[in-house]
């Protein structure tokens, strides 16, 4: 395959510069043909892959399009979702060599970001085609329900500056600030006091909109009670299902300022992304309004079909949309969610959702779960106390995971240039771009962490640490930092050293970084219990460069927490469980046991009830000194180079024979 690359472009009387170009463009096509399977063609054709130029890496399909049609007429562009590349076809063979030329090693500046695209001709363009996705039965999108100027005197009758929180209820929460009118939204219960109506009813400036959803029968009936919820970029709303004995049937959600993707889940896994444009309206009835889930995950873009604004509303999984995406960034998102208020019990066809027959608000924590006994209950036991949390947490978990260590920062700049890096529970991707001089490719088991990794650009994959789908003998190096001590067995963890030997080659190195029993060590305390006093006095805050453990945040809440929950601040206290059971740990205390639940749970705002906050729980290992150089000189065809004690983790650099 080299020579079939290497003949890409010509190498003779190359500049320096030149020379430097087709060196980064050949490492982009080895990247491409071993993690994507994409193969450059030897001789010019019409079609290019333009490696950095992707949805992935930030680039908006309007940024990349402006510049690939400076090079001639644009036959089709795919940029498939997430990933850090796309494809280009022009009409003639001519206009390809041509971008070929004059783009290859060039800067693209997307937004504040810059990228520097590297393309390569390949023999054809294959695409897959989602399947079409229909809207949730009982949900209806109005788009442009309400004009500009309706839009503008919408949100002047929403006064923010106002503290007077006992006329409408204001309320300043983590991710968003709230305003309630007609009647205050109870988060501790999930629920509204229906005895106790709001001075203020409803803004002024709403009655126009309302009497016209009446009169086009969206609703039946006026609302008597609005939530006012304002996002900044970045910001979101877990999935939720609004409670069924608090409100009537039909929901309307109005969308004022910036767009936004809405996504509503159905409890047998099905997923329909609704991309929600300004002064649109969102009418919940049904199914859609009592069964289904609906929530914002907190990013700053969203990948949205690129259409004429004037064409036909569409899911973001409507067909041929996966090659027509672009990037929309949020900007402040301001939404009306109008209900009327329900005075009798909820008789919907959806039982096992609704709360007035019998099925309960939420789910009620589990009890601590037994250690494994056989291979099948360590599955189980890791499936529900490790990847299904890091699953839900996986957008606040990341924003606490952004200062690489200084000694893996040593580790990774002292590998050589050209070589390749795997990151195996790569998490948000914070290493993969330590040392630019490495091919650097990630894998984590939460598919939401590696999303934000194709986000940031990354190369990355969803795989499982004990069984890596990268050829043996591959990476020159491998680092797995705070993932081992999640399994519930000696012999899973085994299992992850020797995946990690396997994917080394010979004389190749892996660093293995495991939370410390030994949170004193030396005399010295680790920061995770230096921070004890900090966070129960309310100054808690991610410690930059310190250990992956020692920054125990308190989660955002989860896709399956109750929705309406506010974030909690309350200090976790030990729990021991009957014989046999994991107990759970006081965070920022000493261990007294290797095998634990540690709890990640949420922050209160600072007039907010922390009783009804969910907590959740991940399974750790804590290793004691020696165990892992133990466990690693189990592992046949390695030895350990060095080891030591780092922050409140025990840390091994391994060696392949």
């Amino acid at each position: 395959m080299d020579c079939v690359v290497d003949s890409n472009v010509k190498v003779s009387r190359k500049s320096k510069e030149e020379k430097k170009v087709f060196k980064k463009q050949l490492k982009a096509s080895h990247t491409l043909l071993r993690h994507e399977g994409i193969s450059t063609a030897s001789q010019p054709t019409k079609s290019l892959v333009v490696a950095n130029g992707g949805l992935g890496n930030g680039v908006s399909r309007e940024e990349l399009s402006s510049v690939l049609k400076e090079m001639g007429e644009v036959e089709a562009l795919v940029m498939p979702p997430h990933k850090p590349y796309a494809f280009v076809t022009y009409r003639s063979e001519e206009s390809a060599r041509k971008a070929h030329i004059h783009l290859n090693g060039q800067k693209l500046q997307s937004g504040e970001n810059s990228v520097m695209l590297y393309l390569s001709y390949i023999n054809s363009v294959s695409q897959e085609e989602e399947a079409s996705v229909p809207l949730p039965d009982g949900l209806v999108l109005l788009e442009d329900f309400v004009s500009p100027e309706e839009e503008a005197l919408l949100l002047a009758a929403i006064d923010w500056s106002s503290a007077d929180n006992d006329v409408t209820a204001q309320k300043a929460l983590k991710h968003r600030r709230v305003k309630h009118y007609g009647f205050e939204f109870r988060y501790d219960n999930n629920n509204v006091d229906k005895d106790k109506p709001l001075p203020a009813g409803l803004p002024v400036a709403c009655l126009a909109v309302l009497q016209r959803c009446v009169s086009e029968r969206h609703i039946d009936m006026m609302p008597d009670q609005l939530t006012v919820n304002q996002y900044e970029s970045g910001q979101g709303i877990p999935p939720h299902v609004d409670t069924h004995s608090a409100f009537e049937d039909t929901i309307m959600s109005l969308s004022l300022g910036s767009k936004t993707v809405m996504d509503f889940r159905h409890p047998d896994g099905r997923c329909v992304p609704v991309v929600l444009p300004g002064r649109s309206l969102l009418v919940m009835k049904g199914e859609s309004r009592y069964l289904w889930t609906h929530g914002i995950t907190p990013r700053k873009f969203d990948m949205v079909p690129a259409r004429d604004p004037q064409s036909p509303a569409q899911t973001a999984t409507d067909p041929g949309t996966q090659s027509q995406l672009t990037l929309s960034k949020r900007g402040t998102r301001t939404s009306f969610t109008f209900r009327k208020i329900r005075h009798k019990p909820c008789r919907c066809a959806f039982p096992s959702a609704c709360d007035s027959q019998g099925a309960p608000p939420a789910p009620s924590p589990p009890s601590p779960p037994a250690l494994p006994s056989c291979h099948s209950d360590a599955a189980r036991l890791e499936e529900e106390y490790v990847h299904r949390v890091y699953e839900a947490i996986a957008p606040h978990f990341s924003s606490t995971r952004h200062s690489p260590w200084p000694r893996v920062c040593h580790f990774l700049s002292s590998l050589p240039p050209g070589g390749v890096l795997a990151d195996v529970g790569c998490g948000n991707g914070k290493y993969l771009a330590v040392n630019p001089e490495v091919t650097a490719v990630g894998c984590d088991r939460s598919a939401a962490l590696v999303q934000i990794c194709a986000e940031r650009g990354f190369h990355a994959f969803v795989s499982d640490a004990l069984n890596v789908p990268l050829r043996t003998a591959s990476c020159d190096a491998c680092i797995s930092i705070a993932v081992i001590h999640h399994f519930s067995t000696e012999e899973r963890r085994l299992e992850a050293v020797k995946e990690l030997v396997r994917l080394l080659k010979p004389g190749g190195r892996a660093l293995i970084y495991v939370w410390a029993f030994e949170q004193e060590y030396n005399k010295q305390k680790s920061k995770y219990l230096k921070d004890f006093k900090k966070e129960h006095h309310g100054k808690s805050s991610p410690t930059v460069n310190a250990p992956e453990e020692s920054q125990e945040p308190h989660g955002k809440s989860p896709c399956h927490a109750s929705t309406h929950s506010e974030e909690s601040n309350e200090p976790t206290q030990d729990v021991h469980a009957a014989a046999g059971k994991l107990s759970v740990h006081t965070n920022r205390t000493a261990f007294n046991t290797q095998d634990l639940l540690v709890p990640w749970h949420l922050k209160a705002g600072k007039k907010s009830d922390s009783k009804t906050a969910p907590v959740f729980h991940r399974f750790y290992h804590v290793f004691q000194q020696g165990e892992l150089e133990q466990l690693c000189g189990l592992v046949a065809g390695a030895k350990v180079q060095s080891s030591y004690h780092d922050q409140g983790n025990w840390c091994v650099v391994l060696e392949k024979h």
